[in-house]
């Protein structure tokens, strides 16, 4: 009931610029001497409560602290709050934490979410996602060293724009120094961190901001038609989500995907992942490299 009454002070605060303890004390049925201690639970939880001497007097909340209702729809708020503790969680972020009680303060209806977000993952280095948005607010240089999509090693130096989470991956945006342009790094291939005790000697107000479009060369499309066996198929729902599926008698899975036709790996590696329990019936190139990578695996057992 306590708590009850504390937020619902905390709501009459927000919707009104003083208000006495008498009428809270009428509004609530408790004492005056009960809306005094709860005045004092409310700034002791952080919330701003000011109090105004005089006759009009009583207590308010510092108009900086407020937010007006009429901005925002119910839904509106309920998706900033899942967005705020979605980042706050994976960057130990101080201020997006502030925000989101500050939004929960004046959240109206159902107070569990129907949507939730995750940007992290059992892969996710939090530590180095903190770093790296430190390093972009505080336009800071960083050292680290990359492995590119060619398996080619090198330390980069990084002047960091901005962090994209995309894929199921993060990224850094960033101005390398090493190639005289700007960027896009994968997270889970940079290695050994440091922020440099220099800052980024050029602005980047002007840096490109959509970054994707050059992120990847047009690939050459092909397109495969594999059958998973019915004890593999939940794993093949995950990976293969949103292709062309059929689910067969026997209880195996029939999928139709399309994969980079000039670098097949990525693809080959996931049907690999499921042993005997995948088969590609298209296309022949594929199959054939398959069979390949297979024999070169069997040559380096072959002692066992």
């Amino acid at each position: 009931m306590k708590l009850e009454r504390l937020i619902s002070i905390t709501y009459a605060l927000l919707n009104n610029e003083v208000i006495s303890a008498s009428e809270l004390a009428d509004k609530y049925q408790v004492s005056q001497r009960t809306i005094y201690r709860d005045i004092e639970a409310i700034g002791a939880a952080g919330i701003p409560v000011v109090s105004y001497q005089g006759v009009n007097g009583g207590f308010g909340i510092i108009e900086e602290y407020k937010m007006d209702r009429s901005l925002l729809r119910t839904d509106d708020i309920q998706s900033l709050i899942t967005l705020l503790h979605s980042t706050a969680t994976v960057f130990k972020d101080v201020r997006a934490e502030e925000t989101l009680h500050r939004l929960q303060t004046i959240r109206q209806g159902d107070p569990n979410p129907s949507l939730s977000l995750d940007f992290g993952s059992w892969r996710t280095n939090n530590h180095m996602l903190y770093l790296l948005r430190k390093a972009v607010e505080e336009e800071t240089v960083i050292r680290t060293d990359y492995t590119n999509a060619n398996n080619e090693r090198t330390t980069r130096v990084i002047e960091p724009v901005s962090l994209h989470f995309k894929y199921y991956s993060w990224y850094l945006h960033g101005f390398c120094r090493e190639r005289n342009d700007y960027r896009v790094f994968k997270l889970s291939r940079m290695t050994d961190v440091h922020i440099l005790p220099e800052r980024s000697r050029k602005s980047h107000a002007s840096a490109p901001r959509d970054i994707w479009n050059d992120f990847r060369p047009e690939p050459d499309i092909g397109i495969a038609v594999i059958v998973v066996s019915g004890s593999s198929v939940a794993k093949a729902l995950d990976i293969f989500y949103g292709d062309e599926r059929q689910f067969n008698e026997d209880g195996s899975l029939t999928f139709t995907t399309s994969f980079n036709a000039k670098d097949p790996e990525w693809l080959m590696s996931v049907i690999l992942g499921f042993g005997d329990n995948a088969v590609v019936l298209q296309p022949p190139p594929l199959k054939q490299l398959l069979r390949e990578k297979i024999e070169k695996m069997l040559r380096r057992y072959s002692e066992v």
